[in-house]
């Protein structure tokens, strides 16, 4: 089953960015996407239009829980990300990922 979170959806209007912690957190929950990612087998992720930059401490807080869950090649095979406009979010996306991943392996040692 298949399931879409619509980052249009948590936009402040006429907002060109997404940025910092506490909204990474606030989308989270909004969002339920821990919830969904237990539900769904494939999630697409859709990016909007008109953006200039989504910070990876945004997307660090939003994804901090599936990715810590699923592992790197895991949260990649499930969620699906769908770009609607020109901004490249892989760079951001992937250092929030590895920031993620790091975190977790210094609290294992």
């Amino acid at each position: 089953m298949r399931n879409q979170i619509r980052l249009e959806d948590y936009r402040t209007p006429k907002a060109k960015i997404f940025t910092g912690r506490d909204r990474g957190i606030q989308v989270r929950e909004d969002s339920k996407i821990d919830k969904l990612e237990e539900e769904f087998s494939i999630i697409e992720f859709i990016i909007p239009t008109n953006l200039y930059s989504i910070n990876p401490s945004f997307f660090e807080e939003l994804f901090v829980n599936v990715v810590t869950k699923l592992g790197e090649r895991g949260f990649y095979d499930k969620f699906k990300f769908i770009n609607e406009g020109n901004y490249n979010y892989q760079k951001p996306l992937d250092e929030a990922v590895t920031r993620i991943l790091r975190k977790k392996t210094a609290l294992d040692i």
